[in-house]
């Protein structure tokens, strides 16, 4: 049930809003001045507030600016005196819209309901980036994690290039997040480009788009990724299995921050910052003639070395301990005790799959253990070859 806070000086005009709003299935505080309304938004969570203009004790644009700096709940804002200058104010000063005294039913109930609807978004939202920040938390604070997370905090706030490498599952998508949370970029797009899970004849219009008609299933015109990344980051994961083709395409974007889409003429200028990862040792693929050496050149100028998990056991303790607590989460189960043996147990496994191995141990102990994981459970259910 949406709650709604009324705050309005006169008695009969806060009877009538409640009366018609508890009728509409809302849930209603009403209080008589500013003062008390604003100690009402410290104490309580609203979905939407009505707030008079004229009033006693403390004007209602007063009001409205106090709250703003409390919460990102919508305000509307009503008046039976106000004019199109105290509208464009309120406006101003965060309001969500005014209404004028006396309000027209439709239009109260119909802003009303968008209000809410636009805090339901709001809290989805933030819901959701909560996850997202949980998700991609880099974890650990062994010397080989230290080492990165400060490079991190000097390149983030760069332009420069970063190529990322490691072995397999060792979190390298991780860093490339973290670098662009970290940057002037972070409210812009971030885009990841899987080079090895996308077919050769597709890569060039996947990164570059393709023009209506450019080949038989073009059936319309597609911004490729570097366009969508306009402003912010593109990370390329796995670059090392970029065909040759479209490893001369990037090497121009680097060169000339200009793309042509596959089938057109046109030059687009594109903004974007590039991260790249591989598992793969370039100096070797470059002599193979895999990889060209003035791309790796172009790509390198920070070059960032994720260690695998074994060379960093000590964060194995803390990585165990967040995938518990996010599975359960995810999962809805209650809590689970990782008994210390458990944890000495899991750091004498070789890791060879990495952090991504360790997760899907974790999460099969979760499921399968009840009240607590023991060493034996480790060492029964650790691999999925046992």
């Amino acid at each position: 049930m949406p709650r709604v806070l009324i705050i309005d000086d006169e008695r009969p005009i806060r009877n009538t809003l409640r009366d018609i709003l508890e009728y509409e299935k809302f849930d209603v505080d009403d209080v008589a001045d500013g003062i008390e309304g604003i100690e009402h938004v410290k104490n309580n969570e609203y979905d939407v507030i009505l707030c008079d203009i004229k009033m006693p004790k403390m004007d209602g644009l007063e009001v409205l600016s106090a709250i703003t700096e409390i919460t990102d709940t919508p305000v509307i804002m009503v008046s039976g005196h106000g004019t199109i200058d105290t509208a464009v104010e309120a406006i101003k000063l965060g309001a969500y819209d005014y209404i004028s005294k006396p309000p027209d039913l439709n239009r109260l109930l119909v802003t009303l309901r968008n209000a809410t609807d636009r805090t339901r978004l709001v809290t989805e939202a933030k819901s959701l980036k909560k996850k997202l920040e949980v998700k991609f938390r880099m974890i650990g604070e062994s010397k080989p994690m230290q080492d990165i997370k400060e490079m991190i905090l000097r390149v983030a706030p760069t332009n420069a290039r970063v190529l990322i490498t490691g072995p397999n599952g060792s979190g390298k998508e991780l860093v490339a997040r973290a670098i662009h949370e970290n940057s002037p970029r972070q409210s812009m797009p971030f885009i990841e480009v899987n080079c090895a899970a996308i077919p050769s004849e597709l890569i060039e219009s996947q990164l570059f788009g393709h023009e209506k008609g450019s080949f038989t299933s073009a059936v319309k015109q597609r911004k490729g990724d570097f366009e969508l990344a306009n402003g912010g980051t593109i990370f390329l994961d796995e670059i090392g299995d970029m065909s040759m083709p479209a490893q001369a395409k990037v090497l121009r974007v680097l060169q000339e921050n200009k793309l042509t889409r596959v089938g057109g003429e046109k030059e687009l200028s594109v903004d974007v910052r590039v991260i790249a990862a591989t598992n793969k040792d370039l100096s070797q693929e470059i002599l193979k003639g895999n990889f060209r050496e003035d791309l790796y050149h172009r790509l390198s100028v920070i070059l960032i070395k994720v260690p695998p998990l074994a060379s960093r056991l000590d964060d194995i303790p803390e990585l165990a301990q967040h995938f518990m607590e996010t599975a359960l989460l995810e999962m809805g189960r209650p809590a689970i005790q990782f008994l210390p043996e458990a944890v000495s147990e899991l750091q004498k496994l070789p890791w060879s799959g990495n952090i991504r191995e360790l997760r899907n141990v974790i999460e099969r102990l979760v499921i399968l253990c009840d009240k607590e994981i023991t060493a034996e459970d480790v060492q029964r259910y650790a691999s999925p070859l046992n």
